[in-house]
């Protein structure tokens, strides 16, 4: 909160230039959109009217001419092969049917693109989703602990965290909230550094602590065996495993992932029985 100073901005866009008005202009243009089955239905009325308008005619003057009966009669006969027979429901409840369709869409989250698209969906066989935030929770969370020597679990993950709680990257937040959920104790940290690409070097309580990619362990010559076995399985699985030293020895390896959300494999499972 700034109670001080002033704040100078600068406005880049416009409002119609913002993301809920190309929504808005999106699902406009698919309710404006004609599909195939809409052309075929104006193509259908061109003849279909003339047609009805020439039988209501033709029926009205039978009745008046040949059967005798008087001009009011004869006037509903004519409104009534009109009202049978008029094409309204062809012309109408197409284009209806696709801004109604497009409309309840956009409520549900869901956009489409033109009423063509709409038409073609019972023709879908694979649906392609967006990973992160789509299927996925949109932020890291913390999936895995291994402790490579004697020290324990909660001891490596306070570790990790003390080292990590200056920083700002999404990894190390997922790493303190995972700390913070299971109540551990965090140490203060006297010397923090990034490095860039790599991971970080911290010291915490007079211990120096190293924590990153392969690369940032062999730039220290730290020996990583047959762990390198662990971080290759848990990269498999589209985790982010990062190796742990303290002192220049390996003493552990933490994973973190943007986790799938529950809902998603229910949802899918609904896709291949509504498909």
């Amino acid at each position: 909160m700034n109670q001080t100073g002033s704040i100078d901005y600068k406005a880049t866009k416009v409002s119609s230039d913002t993301t809920l008005a190309q929504i808005v202009h999106l699902v406009e243009e698919a309710q404006g959109s004609k599909a195939p089955i809409a052309a075929m239905a104006d193509k259908i009325s061109l003849y279909f009217v003339p047609l009805v308008l020439g039988l209501a005619v033709l029926a009205a003057l039978l009745w008046y001419v040949l059967a005798g009966e008087s001009l009011q009669f004869s006037l509903s006969i004519f409104i009534a092969v009109l009202v049978i027979a008029c094409p309204c429901a062809l012309g109408l409840a197409t284009p209806t049917a696709i801004m109604v369709g497009t409309g309840k869409g956009a409520e549900n989250g869901v956009l489409i693109k033109s009423g063509e698209a709409l038409e073609a969906a019972h023709l879908v066989d694979v649906i392609v989703l967006d990973k992160t935030g789509t299927i996925t929770e949109g932020k890291p969370s913390l999936t895995d602990v291994l402790t490579f020597s004697t020290i324990s679990r909660e001891a490596l993950l306070s570790l990790v965290a003390s080292s990590e709680q200056h920083s700002e990257h999404p990894l190390a937040i997922a790493v303190l909230q995972a700390a913070q959920a299971e109540d551990l104790s965090l140490a203060p940290v006297t010397d923090f550094q990034v490095i860039s690409g790599k991971g970080i070097i911290a010291q915490v309580e007079a211990q120096e602590v190293l924590i990153g990619n392969e690369s940032l362990m062999r730039q220290y010559q730290i020996e990583l065996g047959e762990h390198i076995s662990d971080l290759i399985f848990l990269s498999h699985q589209g985790k982010t495993a990062m190796f742990v030293a303290l002192d220049r020895q390996l003493v552990g390896l933490v994973a973190v992932a943007d986790q799938i959300k529950k809902i998603v494999v229910k949802l899918l499972q609904n896709c291949k029985k509504w498909a």
